[in-house]
């Protein structure tokens, strides 16, 4: 890291530096690319997203670029440019778990809005809005969080000619739900060379829950899956033979066992929550458990389904609030230094950019949490400094 890095925290309303990307780590994470140029312009690159103010444009990460073919150059090496992306972002994920000590991978849906139908993914996402939806696999604790893969859903509109053509999108590209999406974006990140699995933490509206509990249970992929109150569950009458296996409702079954919560502390305080045995029809063979916390009152419980073997309910709780962290530090750090940025027709190009970005993010990551040293996230301290 450069020596920005290990400095003291600034006063209060005083200018941080800019964090720079640091020689060696764009060596460790650019090293799959074949040729010194690529390397040399993935590195400029990052450095625009990290320096250039604003919208990180092409034209505006161009800045860092030589010579008068600067944006030019800068559209080849993003868009037609053929290095492959998934290498840099496994040699983040990489470094990442050694620099952050992830407690676990969240998978977080987000809608990017788009000025019209042009930019590559672009569809409509409710009333008088277009925009992309990407899926983002980020490695989360407690301090921040960093995304390390990305998948970008596609209509069926995309995968037709002549659009698909334009826009390069390769032949096994397919258009799928919201949660085909997420699935892949598990398995994608599953068994990444040096890269030690954890659970899954997912927090998404308009996915099925349940159905998607089931199906990563099957997987032997271990999740913590947010479901709705109205999600259709059963008591397992194995863990629990007194009581019946109508099917009810997550909410009904959570009010319906007031003796199983109790009182316990994730780290920011003291909360009432219960682990309760529960089947779906997916997983039949999977024990599973319905994690219920009441922390703004009986009546509104968050309610999360896992395939956890007997944890501390502690632990489990802890997880649930990564979803958090991410939702902040994709606001705060992501958004700034581009992620959201793209605007061109390219598939490759989209996937490019956001990997540089994330790099970008990393960097900005883990200068921020050196600054504020032992801050926590919601502390007023704790502050990005980009």
């Amino acid at each position: 890291m450069n020596g920005n890095v290990s400095s003291p925290l600034h006063a209060a309303g005083s200018a941080l530096p800019r964090p720079a990307l640091d020689p060696e780590l764009g060596r460790r994470l650019f090293g799959s690319l074949q040729r010194a140029e690529q390397r040399r312009k993935a590195e400029q690159y990052v450095r625009g997203l990290l320096e250039q103010p604003g919208r990180k444009t092409l034209r505006n990460i161009a800045r860092q670029f030589d010579g008068n073919a600067a944006q030019q150059n800068v559209h080849h090496f993003i868009s037609a440019s053929p290095w492959d992306w998934m290498p840099v972002r496994h040699a983040l994920a990489r470094h990442v778990q050694h620099a952050l000590v992830p407690e676990a991978w969240v998978v977080r849906p987000t809608v990017i809005p788009k000025v019209g139908p042009h930019s590559i993914g672009v569809d409509p996402q409710g009333p008088n809005l277009y925009g992309q939806q990407a899926v983002g696999v980020w490695m989360a604790a407690s301090q921040y969080a960093v995304p390390v893969d990305w998948r970008l859903r596609l209509s069926g509109r995309w995968l037709e000619d002549p659009l698909r053509e334009r826009a390069n999108i390769p032949s096994d590209a397919t258009s799928g739900t919201l949660e085909e999406c997420v699935r892949e974006a598990v398995a994608g990140v599953e068994g990444i060379e040096g890269v030690l699995g954890g659970p899954v933490v997912i927090d998404a509206e308009e996915i099925d829950g349940p159905a998607l509990a089931g199906r990563l249970a099957s997987r032997g992929t271990r999740f913590l899956v947010r479901v709705p109150v109205d999600a259709p569950l059963r008591l397992n009458r194995a863990k629990l033979p007194r009581f019946g296996d109508r099917d009810r409702t997550a909410a009904e079954l959570a009010a319906s066992l007031p003796r199983l919560r109790r009182r316990v502390n994730p780290g920011d305080g003291p909360t009432m929550a219960a682990a309760i045995p529960v089947t779906h029809p997916e997983a039949r063979r999977q024990g599973l458990l319905l994690v219920g916390e009441w922390r703004d009152g009986p009546a509104d419980p968050s309610l999360w389904l896992t395939n956890a073997d007997a944890p501390a309910l502690s632990s489990l709780l802890r997880l649930t609030r990564l979803p958090a962290v991410v939702a902040r530090d994709f606001t705060t750090i992501s958004a700034n230094v581009g992620v959201t940025d793209f605007a061109g027709r390219s598939f490759p190009g989209w996937h490019r950019h956001v990997t540089l970005a994330s790099v970008a993010h990393h960097v900005v990551a883990m200068h921020t949490h050196s600054v504020v040293g032992s801050s926590e996230p919601d502390s007023p301290d704790y502050r990005p400094v980009i």
